[in-house]
């Protein structure tokens, strides 16, 4: 009995340990979510902003006729797609969501895509289903490691389309709702076509007095299409990484919830493990002093 009491006591203790760790990851996890989605609210006002300048430069002139030529005259149907995933474990269906997104969606498309990673668990769910991606990225462990990853991202990109390997570029990644839910999304970032720029030309200025455009070229539109591309991206990397920590928050939550579980059986078994030895030396205890008795009785008669 004292070593079913003492392998008890082991594994309670090891839960507890357990449970420290997890609340401590719910912690984290709860943090992270806020500081990522402060970041998307952020940067979502800095590219209205953004939006507003295109709009105002693809109204200027014919809007087709200020986009740079090498963003029009692109005619090949290379696709490149990038897919962000986690690092790490303990996310649920995180990354086989957005995994399985990106692959029903690419395989609608024309050809075989060049896909980009971010994450290694996200690349192996890739790998896996036929689709291995020509790179990986890690995944930013903070809001300030977001912008060396654009920064990579379109190093990356622009040196495909460089050689003229790729033409048009999508972004998968899980955007988070609401607590632990979130949905995977896609968005086509290249080519910025003629649709897009009549769609940005249709962006209203907030005031009646429209901005005049100092220069007649396309230098001012180049900047703000960078900005956008940018902006974009870091809106993506930001949205899965919220929807990352939301995903492991509940994951951290249903553990919590089944190590109470398992404390509250292994605490009910070790409870009735030591009532019943009490029981035994409390039964062990009256029987010698019956017994003492009687051999006293005994005596005192004989």
């Amino acid at each position: 009995m004292s070593d079913s009491t003492a392998s008890l006591r082991r594994k309670i203790t090891s839960a507890g340990d357990l449970q420290s760790v997890v609340r401590t990851m719910k912690a984290l996890a709860a943090s992270s979510i806020g500081q990522y989605e402060q970041s998307v609210r952020a940067v979502t006002g800095y590219h209205h902003t953004v939006q507003l300048g295109l709009s105002v430069c693809l109204r200027a002139r014919e809007a087709t006729a200020l986009m740079p030529e090498r963003m029009r005259a692109a005619k090949s149907v290379a696709i490149g797609a990038v897919v962000f995933g986690s690092d790490q474990g303990l996310v649920g269906q995180f990354n086989d969501v957005v995994a399985e997104h990106a692959l029903r969606t690419l395989a609608t498309l024309p050809g075989k895509p060049h896909v980009w990673a971010v994450g290694e668990r996200v690349h192996a769910r890739l790998t896996d289903a036929g689709l291995p991606p020509v790179g990986r990225f890690a995944v930013p462990n903070s809001v300030q490691a977001i912008t060396p990853l654009v920064g990579e991202i379109q190093m990356e990109s622009e040196a495909h389309r460089a050689e003229g390997e790729q033409a048009q570029l999508y972004v998968f990644h899980n955007r988070h709702r609401s607590g632990a839910l979130y949905e995977p999304v896609v968005q086509r970032l290249l080519p910025l076509d003629g649709s897009w720029a009549r769609s940005m030309a249709q962006v209203p200025w907030p005031t009646k007095a429209l901005p005049e455009i100092l220069d007649e070229g396309t230098t001012t539109l180049r900047a703000l299409i960078r900005e956008h591309l940018f902006i974009s991206l870091f809106r993506a990397c930001a949205e899965s990484l919220a929807s990352e920590n939301a995903s492991r928050l509940a994951a951290m939550q249903r553990a919590d919830r089944s190590i109470d579980e398992l404390l509250e059986q292994l605490q009910g078994t070790f409870h009735r493990l030591r009532q019943s030895g009490i029981d035994e030396e409390l039964f062990d205890v009256i029987s010698g002093f019956e017994a003492l008795t009687d051999v006293a009785n005994g005596k005192t008669l004989g």
